[in-house]
């Protein structure tokens, strides 16, 4: 399709208002799904965030990383388990975690940025105690998820620090154990009844999204994700809800709307905004542009929640 020059021009006078909406404002975009392993939706994503931090919009950038983790574990010979939706992390996979998600995946998306003419920075929750955990507890007490864990804590002084020298924050989702839980590791260890390990812990990344937009008071969460958004129906395309009130979470939940893989990230989203962030949303990033699309047109592209 060949766009004129003035459909051109009409677009860009549409986003103004939008962009100067959002300058020096913070959006924090959580990234996963298929727009992390397609390498055209890959392309997508990281134009759009260049282009907004460029516009004079803070951009900080969470990435998970499954699809990669799983790859090296079976590079090794390593199966895969997961329970409840939530990967069991024994100490061979948290090291695989560790060395994939900081490593490879954070980097590689660092590289990718610079080349697109961006700059970032790329952190992970252990950099400066930046994200603090514990081990995440089963509530019915039936599973053991490994080294998973449930942040206690965020220090957002590395992120912010970045965002005011002007890069764009990339951050891995892994984390550091709470001091007094690694101190009592340690000393189970001295005493035979513990095994020596790292005091590293896998972190969901819709949840470390959700508490890093909280803790920088940001104007907006992004979750892309591989479906429209909220849906009333999950097979037609078209009853897609473009706005939801957190106060109707609790009623759409109960008629069954919001159910299964969307459950997690909804409550994210309501958590935000109960924290302080203005707008949070679901997004399909199975489109290109669909971050640009969401924030910078009136019709917008995916599921929208407010207060």
């Amino acid at each position: 399709m060949i766009i004129s020059n003035l459909d051109k021009a009409k677009v860009l006078t549409q986003a103004l208002p939008y962009i100067q909406q959002y300058n020096k404002k913070t959006i924090v975009v959580k990234y996963g799904g298929n727009a992390m392993i397609n390498e055209k939706l890959k392309e997508a994503v990281i134009s759009d965030l260049i282009l907004l931090s460029h516009a004079g919009i803070n951009v900080v950038l969470v990435h998970g990383g499954g699809p990669e983790i799983t790859d090296m574990m079976k590079k090794l010979n390593i199966e895969a388990k997961f329970i409840n939706g939530l990967r069991y992390t024994d100490e061979e996979t948290i090291d695989i975690v560790q060395m994939v998600l900081a490593g490879k995946t954070n980097k590689d998306l660092v590289n990718l940025i610079g080349l697109r003419g961006g700059s970032a920075v790329g952190l992970s929750g252990l950099d400066g105690g930046m994200i603090k955990a514990r081990k995440l507890i089963d509530s019915a007490g039936e599973n053991d998820y490994g080294y998973v864990g449930e942040i206690t804590d965020i220090n957002i002084k590395p992120v912010e620090d970045l965002l005011e020298k002007g890069y764009i924050p990339v951050v891995a989702t892994i984390a550091q154990a709470t001091d007094r839980e690694y101190k009592f590791k340690i000393e189970a260890d001295k005493a035979g009844i513990g095994r020596k390990r790292s005091g590293v812990y896998n972190i969901n990344a819709d949840t470390a999204a959700c508490e890093i937009a909280v803790k920088l008071k940001a104007e907006k969460l992004i979750l892309l994700t591989d479906v429209k958004g909220v849906m009333t129906d999950i097979k037609d395309q078209d009853t897609l809800i473009p706005v939801v009130k957190i106060a109707e979470v609790a009623d759409l939940k109960q008629k069954g709307v919001i159910t299964g893989g969307m459950l997690p990230k909804v409550d994210c989203c309501v958590a935000s905004i109960e924290g302080g962030v203005n707008r949070t949303h679901i997004i399909d990033g199975r489109i290109q542009h669909s971050i640009l699309i969401e924030l910078l047109s009136d019709e917008g592209i995916g599921t929208m929640f407010i207060r």
